[in-house]
C-alpha cells in the first residue's frame, strides 16, 4: 500500500496484542475505517518457533517469548510509518491478551532510557526480563494455586465479596504464587516490576511507566474495589491493595510488601489521557509530539467496547476462552460471575460495571470433537444443522455432554473429565456418533443460558425496564388465589431457581463474535438457546468470507479489539479537544462512551447518505483463502486441530459413511430416539431446530437463492441413495458456508452490526424443555456423584 497524502483530517490509532499477531487499525474522525496493519508472529517472526503464537509443553503450560512482541512492535510501527501518515494520528488507545511481563530490578525505577537510532528489541533484549516465556490466558497451570488461595480466603464466596472474584486460573494473583513455589527463586529474586501486557504496550508507546487500570486491577484477585457508594456524587471511591491477599501470595509481611511495588498504583478513573507519545517514537518514526496516548485495556473488554452494547445485549465471543459480558449497572460480586468497572467512564459518570462469564473448555474441545468425529469444520457444522435438538427427536431421550478438559471457574472448578449421558445414565459414548458436535455446542451454550439466570436473579445487572422483548407482545402474568405468581411455582416444581420458559429476563440480542459463530449452525444455536435475534460486526461476517476458520481477521480486516482501541482514542481525544476549547469536558455535546460511539456513527450515517461502515482496505476479494495451520487459535492439536486450520474441499458423503459404520447404522440408517435418515434431508421442514416457525423466517428473509442462514444436504436431492432402503445422508461436495447478513435496520447497521440469525420461539420451547435435566447433570458432576 502506498503512503497516504501528507495532510488531513485527524486518524486514531488502535493497537492489538493478541495470542497470535500483533494488530493496528486505524479510524478518521468519523469512525471510518481507514487502514489496518498487522504482525503474524508464526508467519513473520518464525525464529520463535510459535504456534499460533505460543509455545505448548506437557501438562496445562501455555507460555509466549516476550521479546517476541518487543521484535513484532518494531515491525509494526515500521509498516504504520511506510503505509499512512502518522503525522495525523491524534491519539492511540489499545488493548493486549490477559499476560504478565517480568521485569529484572536492573532498569527499576525509571523506564529503560531508549536510543532512537535503534529499534526496541535491541536495546530491550531478552534478559531485560526475568520470566523471558511468560504464561497467556489459555495456561492453566496455576489453576491448583487459585484453588489453592480460594480456600485460605475462606471459599469462593468469601473470596468474590473480598477481591470481586473467585479462583481461576488466570488470576494474576494465582500465577504469581506459582512462579513463587514452583520456579526458581532466581525468577523471583531478579523481578523488580511486574505489568499485564495492556501497561507493557502502553509503557513501550509512552516511555514510561504506566499504571494498571482498575478493570484489570480487579481481575487480578488482589484489588479490593471501592463502589460508588463510598465516593461522593457517584465518584469512585478509593480501592486499595488487599496487603492480607499479598501476604498469602509472598509468603510474608515483606514480601507481601515488595509484591505491592512491583504493581505500582491503580488508574481508578478510565476517561482521561494517559500521557503523550514518547519521544522514542516521534523521533524513530515520525509521530507527532502532541499524539495522546490513553488508557490500554484487555482485549475482551476492548472488544466489548467496539460493538457498544446496550442495556439489555449479551456479547458472546468464542474462542480460546469463551465468554458473556453484559452491561450491569451495580457493584454485587459473588462467585456466579466476575465483575469490573466499566473502562472507559469518567470519575463524574455514575459507575457502570461490565459483568462477565467465562469457560475456558471452548475452541480446545470444538477442535478434539471436530478431529475426532469429522474431517472437516464443513461436516461439523452440516452435523450441528441436521441432528435435532438434544441430539434425539424424541423428548424423553435427550443426549448431554460435557467436555471439561481443563480446569475452569466455579461451578466447575474441580470437575475435569468428558461425560456424556444417554436418558439420564452416564455412557462411554453415545450410540450414534454424530451426536457429540452438537451435544457439545448445546452444552457450552446452555451453560451460558443457565449461569446468565442465576446471575440476573443476584440484581447486579439492574432493572428489567429495557430488557423487554420486542418479538412478542409482554403481559403480565397471571397469579394464583393465594397471590404467587405460576411462573415461581412452575421453576419449584422443576428444581430451578428460575422459569426456563420465561424469556423475558434473557438478553434482547445477542452480539457473537470468534470464529465458532462464522458457522451457521452456531450463530442459530445462540439464538434459539436464548431467543434473541444473532448480529455480528459487519467487519466478521465479511471476514468470514474469506477465511471461515480462524479468530484472526483475514488479511485487510481490522480486528475488533484493535478496533475498540481506536474508537477509545477517538473519544478521549475528542474529550480533550472539548475541554480545552470550552473548558468543560461534556460539552459540545460529548456524553459517555457508548453515546458519543453511537452519535459519530449516526452521524457517518447521514452524511453519506445511509451507507454502511467500510469493513476492510484492500483485502482479497471473497473466495475461500486458505490459512496457515494454527494461525489464529491456540490449540495444542497440530496442524487441523483448532479454528484456524486449513480449508478443506471434502467428501464429505465418505465421512458420513464412515460414521455410520462406526455407530453400526448402516443398514437401518436411524438415529438413537427413531430419527431416520430420511428426516435429515429428504423430508424435513426445518433443519434447524425442527420446528415450523424459523423455515417461514429464512425463507421469508428476502434473499435470493437458497438461504445461506446454515448449512444443509441438498434438499432437492433423490428419496433414497443407490440400492434402494432407508436413504442415508449424501451431501455434495462443499467447503463450510459461513454466516451471511440478513435483512437487518439502520440502527444496527449504522454501528457496524449486521444480523445473521433470528430469534425462534419454538426452539427456544424445546430447549427450555431440555434446561431442567441439563442443569441436574451439572450438579451432580459439581457433587462429584458421576
Amino acid at each position: 500500500m502506498a503512503p497516504g497524502p501528507k495532510t488531513g483530517p485527524a486518524l486514531f490509532l488502535g493497537l492489538e496484542l493478541a495470542t497470535d499477531q500483533l494488530r493496528a487499525s486505524i479510524v478518521d474522525e468519523s469512525l471510518e475505517l481507514v487502514g489496518v496493519e498487522c504482525v503474524d508472529f508464526d508467519m513473520e517472526l518464525p525464529e520463535y518457533q510459535t504456534q499460533g503464537g505460543i509455545f505448548t509443553t506437557p501438562g496445562d503450560a501455555y507460555t509466549t517469548p516476550v521479546d517476541m512482541w518487543v521484535k513484532a512492535l518494531d515491525f509494526l510501527l515500521e509498516k504504520l510509518t511506510r503505509n499512512h501518515d502518522v503525522t495525523r494520528i491524534k491519539s492511540i488507545g489499545g488493548c493486549a491478551q490477559h499476560a504478565l511481563v517480568w521485569w529484572k530490578s536492573t532498569p527499576i525505577p525509571s523506564f529503560p532510557a531508549l536510543d532512537p537510532r535503534l529499534p526496541f528489541h535491541s536495546q530491550l533484549p531478552p534478559n531485560t526480563f526475568s520470566l523471558p516465556n511468560t504464561p497467556v490466558a489459555q495456561d492453566t497451570s496455576a489453576h491448583t494455586h487459585a484453588l489453592a488461595l480460594e480456600a485460605l480466603l475462606g471459599g469462593p464466596d468469601l473470596m468474590a465479596a473480598r477481591v470481586g472474584t473467585c479462583a481461576n486460573a488466570s488470576l494474576l494473583a494465582a500465577q504469581l504464587l506459582r512462579v513463587r513455589e514452583s520456579w526458581t527463586s532466581d525468577v523471583w529474586s531478579r523481578t523488580g516490576k511486574i505489568q499485564l501486557a495492556s501497561q507493557f504496550l502502553a509503557s513501550m508507546i509512552v516511555g514510561e511507566w504506566v499504571n494498571m487500570g482498575e478493570s484489570e486491577a480487579c481481575a487480578t484477585g488482589m484489588w479490593v474495589h471501592a463502589s460508588a457508594g463510598a465516593g461522593t456524587q457517584g465518584a469512585p471511591g478509593l480501592g486499595r491493595w488487599d496487603e492480607g491477599v499479598l501476604e498469602i501470595i509472598g509468603g510474608s509481611r515483606e514480601e507481601g510488601r515488595r509484591i505491592r511495588t512491583w504493581l505500582g498504583d491503580v488508574e481508578v478513573a478510565g476517561g482521561r489521557k494517559v500521557a503523550h507519545i514518547s519521544r522514542f517514537l516521534c523521533e524513530r518514526y515520525g509521530f507527532e509530539p502532541d499524539t495522546i496516548v490513553t488508557p490500554f485495556t484487555s482485549d475482551y473488554l476492548s472488544s466489548y467496547l467496539s460493538l457498544c452494547p446496550s442495556p439489555g445485549d449479551a456479547v458472546l465471543s468464542f474462542g480460546p476462552m469463551d465468554t458473556l459480558l453484559t452491561p450491569a449497572q451495580h457493584y454485587l460480586p459473588t462467585r456466579l460471575y466476575s465483575l469490573f468497572p466499566h473502562p472507559a467512564q469518567d470519575a463524574s459518570e455514575k459507575r457502570r460495571y461490565i459483568a462477565m462469564l467465562s469457560s475456558r473448555n471452548a475452541d480446545v474441545p470444538r477442535a478434539l470433537v471436530r478431529d475426532m468425529y469429522t474431517k472437516s469444520w464443513s461436516a461439523f457444522d452440516r452435523l450441528v444443522a441436521i441432528v435435532p435438538p438434544g441430539g434425539s427427536i424424541g423428548l424423553d431421550d435427550k443426549l448431554f455432554s460435557f467436555w471439561l478438559l481443563q480446569g475452569d471457574s466455579y461451578p466447575l472448578s474441580h470437575v475435569k473429565g468428558i461425560y456424556r449421558f444417554e436418558t439420564g445414565i452416564k455412557v462411554n459414548e453415545f450410540r450414534d456418533l454424530r451426536a457429540n458436535p452438537r451435544c457439545l455446542l448445546e452444552s457450552q451454550v446452555l451453560s451460558f443460558r443457565f449461569r446468565w439466570s442465576r446471575m440476573i436473579a443476584t440484581g447486579v445487572l439492574g432493572s428489567n425496564i429495557n430488557r423487554s422483548r420486542g418479538n412478542v407482545a409482554q403481559t403480565p402474568g397471571p397469579t394464583s388465589p393465594q397471590g404467587q405468581n405460576p411462573r415461581s411455582n412452575i421453576a419449584s416444581s422443576l428444581g430451578l431457581s428460575f422459569d426456563p420458559y420465561d424469556y423475558s429476563p434473557l438478553p434482547a440480542r445477542i452480539l457473537v463474535t470468534g470464529a465458532a459463530a462464522n458457522f451457521p449452525s452456531v450463530a442459530n444455536l445462540a439464538g434459539d438457546v436464548f431467543n434473541a435475534p444473532v448480529f455480528m460486526p459487519s467487519t466478521q461476517v465479511d471476514s468470514a468470507q474469506v477465511v471461515p476458520h480462524r479468530n484472526a481477521p483475514a488479511t485487510g480486516f481490522p480486528g475488533r479489539a484493535s478496533l475498540g482501541g481506536a474508537y477509545f482514542a477517538r473519544w478521549i481525544w475528542g474529550k480533550e479537544r472539548s475541554s480545552a476549547i470550552g473548558g468543560s469536558s461534556t460539552g459540545r455535546g460529548l456524553g459517555g462512551f457508548e453515546e458519543e460511539i453511537r452519535r459519530l456513527h449516526g452521524k457517518r450515517w447521514v452524511a453519506s447518505g445511509g451507507n454502511p461502515l467500510r469493513t476492510n482496505v484492500n483485502a482479497p476479494l471473497g473466495g475461500n483463502g486458505g490459512s496457515g495451520a494454527n494461525s489464529g487459535t491456540s490449540t495444542p492439536y497440530g496442524h487441523r486441530s483448532g479454528l484456524g486450520s486449513t480449508i478443506f474441499v471434502e467428501e464429505e458423503e465418505e465421512e458420513v459413511e464412515e460414521m455410520e459404520r462406526a455407530s453400526g447404522i448402516l443398514a437401518s440408517s436411524v438415529f438413537a430416539g427413531g430419527f431416520a435418515d430420511r428426516d435429515l434431508g429428504r423430508d424435513i421442514s426445518r433443519m434447524r431446530t425442527l420446528t415450523g416457525s424459523t423455515l417461514d423466517t429464512v425463507t421469508s428473509s428476502g434473499s435470493i437463492g437458497p438461504s445461506t442462514a446454515f448449512t444443509t444436504p441438498d434438499l432437492n436431492a433423490g428419496a433414497g441413495s443407490p440400492g434402494g432402503g432407508a436413504g442415508a445422508v449424501v451431501p455434495p461436495t462443499t467447503t463450510l458456508t459461513p454466516v451471511t447478513a440478513l435483512p437487518t435496520s439502520d440502527a444496527e447497521a449504522q454501528i457496524g452490526l449486521a444480523k445473521v440469525a433470528e430469534a425462534d420461539v419454538d426452539a427456544f420451547m424445546t430447549y427450555a424443555a431440555i434446561v431442567p435435566e441439563y442443569c441436574r447433570l451439572e450438579g451432580m458432576l459439581c457433587k462429584s456423584l458421576v
